[in-house]
């Protein structure tokens, strides 16, 4: 069973950056599409990115457009998201997610989860 875990969440001031990791561990990342996802207090969780197995397709959402990167190394069971310019609206948790699905940019379609890592920017 392949387990995500995130890391990299933390306190950040208006404007700044963080790079978030999600590591799997009990199987090849290589045979999942991986998004990132989050969730802020009181609203319905929401893709931000999403990257195809081997990385040569991705997808982005309107909170991640213009500011945000995934990418994944294979090799390294590891996909990334690093996100610039962050505002007081992205506090929230955000998630790795992983599917085996061809339609890799709908969010009901992912099935295995992290358990989250925790973002919060001051303005």
């Amino acid at each position: 069973q392949v387990t995500l875990v995130e890391s990299g969440g933390g306190w950040v001031q208006d404007g700044g950056s963080l790079r978030l990791s999600c590591t799997a561990t009990g199987g090849p990342l290589s045979n999942y599409a991986m998004a990132w996802f989050r969730q802020a207090p009181g609203k319905e969780r929401e893709l931000v990115a999403a990257i195809y197995k081997r990385g040569l397709r991705i997808w982005y959402t309107d909170p991640g457009k213009g500011r945000a990167t995934i990418s994944r190394d294979n090799a390294k069971n590891t996909v990334y998201l690093q996100i610039n310019n962050l505002k007081p609206d992205d506090t929230a948790v955000w998630y790795c997610a992983a599917t085996d699905s061809y339609y890799y940019t709908s969010p009901e379609n992912y099935a295995l989860w992290g358990q989250g890592t925790q973002v919060t920017v001051s303005s």
